[in-house]
């Protein structure tokens, strides 16, 4: 079993009017082991995807105070592609399009930049793994001879880093609102790619505002985040009072002082 831990995570990030630091996350807990799938519900602003992108190392976002430890060593000084390496794996809200490199291209070097330099994964194994998740997310050949998302629907990219989940084959994968902008084929179809890879070497932490992912792939535990961190943990019953009630009513049970309109952060 392999574990990840976020200790008392403490995050700035500078204001690009005033150039003033201001604090997103405010002291969150948590930990996932292999074998396990979180979910992160919140509303927004209550940094949900700086969580992520921090965990990840966007030098964008400023660790104050706390650790992200993987398997008992602090993850702080190590670059993104330090932590790529060491098993962790984001797929973004917002994929990117990079245009000169081919999916293929682009796969076939994160799977081997994770590999010894000796020992790449040979072209026919590789071949085989790209057919297979390529079908199981219904997804057309040439797509892998295409530029990096670029054309890509909003759906497309979504499976294409559902694509890269299969290929690369991180211990745990951070999903930041996987399910914004899909249909409802859409949703099911990367869906299933996700709980192909569960098992007993693979942890999902899962970030969305609604419930409706949470029916296909489902959570062993529910986070709530509000005011910058985790401030109630349940099974999938809170997922349901949440799609019930609302975040207004969470907060003032709990007498927390939040403004539910914020933008995202």
């Amino acid at each position: 079993m392999q574990t990840l831990q976020i200790k008392d995570l403490h995050v700035a990030v500078k204001d690009e009017d005033t150039q003033k630091e201001k604090e997103i996350l405010t002291g969150v807990n948590l930990t996932v082991h292999t074998g396990e799938v979180h979910a992160i519900m919140g509303p927004n602003g209550t940094g949900k995807s700086t969580l992520s992108e921090t965990i990840m190392g966007n030098p964008h976002y400023h660790v104050t105070q706390g650790d992200i430890i993987l398997n008992g060593a602090s993850l702080l000084t190590q670059s993104v592609d330090q932590r790529a390496r060491a098993g962790l794996f984001l797929a973004m809200q917002y994929p990117a399009e990079i245009k000169g490199i081919t999916n293929m291209a682009f796969l076939r070097a994160a799977i081997n930049a994770r590999r010894p330099a000796d020992q790449p994964l040979a072209i026919s194994s590789f071949l085989a793994q790209l057919d297979q998740a390529l079908a199981l997310l219904n997804m057309k050949s040439d797509l892998a001879e295409r530029y990096l998302n670029e054309g890509f629907s909003g759906g497309e990219r979504k499976r294409n880093e559902i694509l890269q989940l299969l290929m690369i084959k991180p211990t745990f994968a951070i999903l930041d609102e996987l399910d914004s902008g899909l249909d409802i084929d859409a949703l099911q179809v990367v869906s299933k790619g996700v709980n192909h890879m569960q098992g007993p070497d693979f942890g999902t932490l899962m970030i969305t505002h609604y419930k409706r992912i949470l029916k296909y792939i489902q959570p062993d535990q529910v986070h709530v985040m509000m005011g910058g961190r985790i401030v109630k943990t349940g099974d999938a019953a809170l997922a349901d009072r949440l799609e019930d009630e609302g975040y207004a009513g969470l907060r003032d049970e709990l007498g927390i002082d939040v403004d539910l309109v914020d933008a995202e952060v």
